[in-house]
């Protein structure tokens, strides 16, 4: 099989390793089905097994949003805060590119929402 080399800056390298690490592939296996679509050229992005989850997974925190915000907008911010690091820590939040980066974790308090 062919090999091709592609140089990177450090940190696109950095943030795509951890992008591969998080699904558990290698940065060859994450970026081939893209090359492949280049190769073809379809002229667009190929959505995996994962991106159909992760759309799935969008529209349900959209709904459950929308009830948090109408039952405890501190509820919603809790809510939002925690996931907002969740993907920092897997590096699919860029903190430099988070206006809330400096957030960190946010516990809930028992009785001050109502749950």
């Amino acid at each position: 099989m062919p090999v091709i080399t592609i140089q990177l800056e450090e940190e696109l390298h950095r943030r795509l390793k951890r992008r591969a690490a998080t699904a558990n592939l290698s940065i060859s296996a994450l970026v081939r089905p893209l090359i492949e679509d280049v190769a073809v050229g379809r002229g667009g992005y190929i959505f995996t097994g994962l991106d159909e989850l992760m759309g799935v997974a969008v529209q349900t925190y959209a709904l459950l949003a929308e009830m948090a915000v109408d039952h405890s907008p501190q509820l919603l911010a809790r809510g939002t805060a925690n996931a907002r690091l969740m993907l920092r820590d897997r590096g699919l939040l860029d903190p430099s590119e988070d206006p809330l980066a400096d957030i960190g974790r946010v516990g809930s308090r028992q009785g001050e929402d109502g749950q």
